[in-house]
């Protein structure tokens, strides 16, 4: 069984793969969709794979 801590980095792992660069905009996008539909919880979530991918993105830059 997964832990939360890393089915936010596969989420933040699947961000990476399926929108590469464009990653960033796409969480703040549902970020912005959730806190607009009133889906706190949602866009807390949004916000943990969101500190995770710029992780990735810091890791990748020093590779």
């Amino acid at each position: 069984m997964l832990t939360r801590d890393q089915e936010l980095w596969g989420m933040a792992l699947w961000v990476d793969k399926n929108h590469g660069d464009a990653g960033g905009e796409f969480i703040a996008s549902k970020i912005d969709q959730l806190c607009r539909a009133g889906e706190q919880d949602g866009a807390r979530l949004w916000q943990d794979v969101a500190r995770r991918y710029e992780q990735l993105a810091e890791r990748k830059s020093h590779s």
